[in-house]
């Protein structure tokens, strides 16, 4: 079956991709033409390079979510001294590249045992979610090491979410081989990664929502909060979509119909329980008031 291809082709003297889209493609029976075909991965051409997308947008989110933390550090000022902060920035960059690996080991048990000595399959892969979870149980530590009390996870917040969104961007032109794709779907904005089934464009999905919780974050972060909250905002945000958009995931269930990362998922939203509890009673704390105070007037008059 004819197929539609499109050519994304990046330049020095072209800021935007130019599209080559197959004369075929008129010819196609409406129900194929439904779903987006691209060829995948995506390469981006810049001047003689071509250049993986993913290591192209993995680059641009680091730098980006530096940016942006710079910049709120600069505007907001910061709980800890510079050397305390370096300190942080460090145990979280080592801790997210051991737990994204570790986590990412897990995903599939019988295939990581197949290959425990297959040195280019163990440094291949890698998850966010593991990226998180490692990232703050290694601040966690550094900062008893090192006498920090304070909360120091908000300036963070915004950036990740930044940073997460740009870095799908080449997850998702990198197609199936980054293993993030969603599993297979009849939805009009189904997208064909090449190997001729539409599949959730879950990538899309997920920098969707970062974005929107980026925009709630800079909203919060304007009014009043605990020292931390930012931060545990994020996180429990983070990881309850990720515990729901992963059922839309071709991805190995381990147990109880729940693959590996789902279940990292419940274990962070058990550990951020408390502070749940603590923002469902407080928002019903001016409700509870407002009632007492009717029932008060009530009794009085």
């Amino acid at each position: 079956m004819s197929s539609l291809l499109v050519r994304l082709s990046v330049s020095t003297s072209h800021l935007s991709g130019a599209l080559t889209v197959s004369p075929s493609w008129r010819s196609l029976a409406p129900e194929d033409r439904r779903h987006l075909l691209m060829s995948f991965p995506v390469y981006l051409h810049l001047a003689s390079f071509r250049l993986h997308p993913h290591l192209v947008f993995e680059t641009i989110a680091y730098f980006a979510a530096f940016r942006v933390y710079l910049w709120l550090r600069k505007r907001r000022g910061d709980a800890i001294d510079d050397a305390n902060r370096w300190w942080v920035i460090a145990a979280a960059a080592v801790g997210a590249v051991l737990g994204s690996k570790l986590l990412y080991w897990f995903e599939d048990p019988r295939l990581t045992l197949a290959n425990w000595n297959n040195l280019s399959f163990l440094m291949s892969g890698k998850t966010i979610v593991g990226a998180l979870i490692g990232g703050l149980l290694a601040v966690e530590w550094t900062k008893r090491r090192i006498g920090v009390v304070q909360r120091t996870g908000d300036l963070f917040a915004i950036p990740l979410c930044i940073g997460i969104a740009i870095g799908r961007i080449g997850c998702f032109l990198t197609g199936l081989e980054d293993h993030t794709a969603g599993s297979a779907t009849s939805l009009p904005w189904a997208v064909n990664f090449g190997d001729g089934v539409p599949r959730h464009p879950a990538q899309i999905y997920e920098i969707i929502f970062v974005l929107a919780l980026a925009v709630l974050l800079w909203s919060v972060s304007r009014q009043p909060l605990p020292n931390g909250d930012l931060f545990k905002i994020f996180m429990v945000g983070y990881f309850s979509f990720r515990l729901a958009v992963d059922f839309l995931k071709p991805d190995v269930r381990v147990f109880l119909r729940l693959s590996s990362i789902q279940w990292a998922c419940v274990a962070m939203l058990l550990y951020y329980s408390p502070d749940l509890l603590r923002w469902c009673r407080a928002a019903m704390a001016p409700s509870s008031s407002a009632e007492a105070s009717l029932s008060q007037s009530e009794e009085t008059s």
